[in-house]
């Protein structure tokens, strides 16, 4: 069983590390939910009250950053809500819509039809679209950074 429980625990892992390129998979959740399964397979011994209190903060501010980072993106390229939306769009409905290049094209392509509906030239709207993938990277970095901090605590935890 002792397998079994470590097979999970490293496939939520990959998921949980997949999930900061493609939003579609549950990201930073399921890193978190692999603890859970260490807890049931092993023990919840090792994890106390500032273990889950730094995971639930580190889960909080990958969700808030997630969302701001994008949308700082577009805003620093002078984006409106507008732009904003269709690029939160994008991200959504872009890989299923083009599989390979959906999450790059989905966001960029969202901010630029969201800010020519709010009224601005096409050579604005570019520019606010290259703001969203600015965002995206950006974005991608920083849950990368904080969900391997999630995991490297994770480990350190147990070898303490």
């Amino acid at each position: 069983m002792d397998i079994v429980g470590w097979i999970l625990i490293v496939a939520l892992f990959a998921v949980g590390m997949a999930g900061a390129i493609f939003p579609i998979l549950p990201g930073a959740l399921a890193i978190y939910a692999a603890f859970f399964v260490y807890g049931w397979f092993f023990s919840f011994e090792p994890f106390g009250w500032w273990f889950w209190g730094i995971q639930t903060i580190i889960v909080i501010v990958l969700f808030v950053a997630d969302y701001m980072v994008n949308a700082w993106g577009v805003k620093k390229f002078g984006g409106s809500r507008a732009s904003v939306v269709g690029s939160t769009i994008g991200i959504l409905i872009g890989p299923f819509v083009i599989p390979a290049f959906g999450l790059i094209i989905g966001p960029f392509v969202g901010a630029l039809l969201g800010e020519l509906l709010h009224g601005s030239d096409f050579n604005r709207a570019l520019k606010v679209g290259w703001g969203s993938l600015v965002g995206l990277f950006t974005s991608t970095v920083v849950k990368i950074l904080l969900q391997g901090a999630m995991i490297v605590i994770f480990i350190i935890w147990l070898l303490a």
